[in-house]
């Protein structure tokens, strides 16, 4: 405070205040900075660097995740500390009660998850899931499929009614997407898209293996939803749409321009990691 202060009143004045000795002030003055405070600097302009990326959406928790990731050894307290003392706050959720109607699940189709939403190849798991943006225009629907190793979206579609060619379309770019010809599982909820006979016949042509939620249990699809969420405290909440095309161009932009291409580098990093682990040996004779 007094370093602050210095030009607005006399230093001694300040340190006879505070009760801080002259000489023991300019020897802190002098002083070089600790090791601990330089790794806090070093470490705070990495966080602006990812808030700043995130349009200042990112608060403790994923910012904490992001560098963890990384290979930054800081607990979630020091991260939040520094990010309170120098003004940076992520943007926090909406809460929102949800309730829609339940459809009857398709002959045959059962939850082939349950709830295990962890992937250790691509194009092995896929969830998709539909959600609702308000804009002045009217509501626009966004259609989304994850591929659960990576956390990316692979397939994607909006149009302003919520119909089953929404959802088709949405699958459609997943598989255009495909490198391999492994069946692979995709996952919904029960709405009535996904239960239509159309979609179920796209899958069926596709290698793609139907996977449903059970009733009532939002909990079976938390992997799409969790990814909601984050869209729209991120971006949406924040923003105040004027037409259903300016919604479409702020969704594209942090679908391709935000998310993906930091799950890219999540797993670009996740791969080199795991090349650099050395290989057990193996004894011969």
């Amino acid at each position: 405070m007094i370093r602050r202060c210095r030009d607005e009143y006399p230093v001694r004045l300040m340190c006879r205040c505070l009760k801080v000795s002259p000489s023991g002030y300019y020897a802190w003055e002098e002083r070089p900075a600790s090791i601990s405070a330089q790794d806090n600097e070093r470490l705070l302009v990495r966080i602006r660097q990812i808030h700043d990326d995130s349009q200042g959406a990112i608060g403790v928790p994923r910012m904490h995740e992001d560098l963890t990731f990384e290979g930054e050894r800081a607990s979630r307290n020091r991260i939040a500390r520094l990010m309170a003392r120098n003004g940076i706050f992520g943007w926090p959720r909406r809460k929102k009660r949800r309730m829609g109607r339940v459809a009857s699940r398709p002959t045959l189709v059962r939850n082939h998850l349950e709830r295990d939403f962890s992937a250790a190849e691509p194009e092995t798991k896929w969830v998709t899931d539909i959600t609702q943006i308000s804009t002045q225009e009217g509501k626009l629907y966004l259609c989304v499929v994850l591929d659960l190793y990576s956390k990316e979206v692979i397939g994607w579609s909006m149009h302003h009614r919520q119909d089953r060619q929404m959802a088709i379309r949405a699958a459609e770019m997943a598989h255009w997407h495909r490198r391999g010809s492994t069946p692979v599982i995709l996952h919904s909820d029960r709405g009535c898209q996904f239960t239509s006979d159309a979609y179920q016949r796209y899958l069926a042509h596709n290698l793609l293996i139907s996977s449903m939620s059970a009733v009532g249990h939002c909990g079976d699809n938390a992997a799409c939803e969790g990814f909601f969420g984050m869209l729209k405290r991120e971006r949406v909440h924040r923003a105040t749409y004027a037409t259903l095309d300016a919604a479409k161009a702020d969704l594209f932009d942090y679908i391709e321009r935000f998310h993906n291409p930091r799950m890219r580098r999540r797993v670009a990093i996740q791969d080199q990691r795991l090349l650099a682990v050395p290989q057990p040996s193996v004894k011969t004779g």
